[in-house]
C-alpha cells in the first residue's frame, strides 16, 4: 500500500470506530508512538506496547459522546489529520479533545505516529 492508501484506510477505520483494527492492520511491528512531552506514555515502542497503551486509554473512558477525523493530507511518506473527541473519563470527567496526528509510512505500514494537542495546566 502507498501512503495515500494507508491514510485513507486509517481514516475510514477511525470513522467506523474500528481504531483497534487499524492498529492490527496498518501498524508496523516496530511502531513508535509519541505523545506530547511530559505526557504519560510520552514514547511507546513496539506494536504490543502501542496496543496496550490504546487499550488502557479506551478503558479509562466512561462514555464517548462524539468525535470526528479530517480527511488526510499526504506528503510523500507522511500524512496528517486532525481528530476531535468528546469523552467522559472515569477519573477526570467530560473533556473535548482536539489534536493533530502525524504519521510516517514505510513499506505500506505506519512506522511512527505523533500527536500534538494542548495539555491541561
Amino acid at each position: 500500500m502507498n501512503t495515500q492508501t494507508v491514510a485513507n484506510r486509517l481514516v475510514e477505520l477511525c470513522r467506523q470506530g474500528e481504531n483497534m483494527q487499524a492498529l492490527n492492520e496498518l501498524y508496523d511491528n516496530n511502531i513508535v508512538s509519541k505523545e506530547m512531552p511530559g505526557s504519560p506514555n510520552e514514547v511507546t515502542s513496539g506494536i504490543d506496547a502501542v496496543i496496550k497503551k490504546s487499550e488502557d486509554w479506551y478503558a479509562s473512558v466512561e462514555e464517548f459522546h462524539g468525535g470526528e477525523i479530517s480527511d488526510p493530507v499526504v506528503a510523500e511518506n507522511h500524512f496528517s489529520c486532525s481528530m476531535k473527541m468528546d469523552c467522559t473519563f472515569k477519573e477526570s470527567g467530560r473533556m473535548q479533545i482536539e489534536e493533530v496526528c502525524v504519521y510516517q509510512v514505510n513499506n505500506g505500514k505506519i512506522t511512527e505516529e505523533q500527536f500534538f494537542y494542548s495539555t491541561p495546566n
